[in-house]
């Protein structure tokens, strides 16, 4: 299902909501049955073609700016995690932990 434009997955329901079964749908239209079927579940139960996978992942801690700022502390040669920390907890609006740098 990942490999389909929006366009194809609009085709997809359209066919469907025309009355092709997933087989004529998926010969018609050069796709997989199983993609056929997993973009007309995805439609009929959630009300759109596309995966709300894309946007899932969790959001970064650190700002761009806070990355470049710990790339400069580290550039410095600082030897232990506890060293880095603290210089970068200075420089940070929100405090981080050993474990998140």
């Amino acid at each position: 299902m990942g490999n389909l434009s929006e366009f194809q997955r609009g085709q997809i329901v359209g066919s469907r909501l025309a009355g092709a079964s997933v087989t004529k749908t998926a010969t018609l239209l050069g796709a997989s049955r199983a993609a056929v079927s997993k973009v007309t579940m995805e439609y009929t139960s959630h009300g759109n073609t596309s995966s709300a996978k894309r946007n899932s992942s969790r959001k970064p801690k650190l700002s761009e700016r806070d990355r470049r700022t710990l790339k400069r502390i580290l550039f410095n040669n600082h030897s232990t995690a506890a060293k880095v920390t603290a210089e970068l907890i200075i420089h940070l609006e929100d405090p981080v932990s050993t474990e998140e740098v």
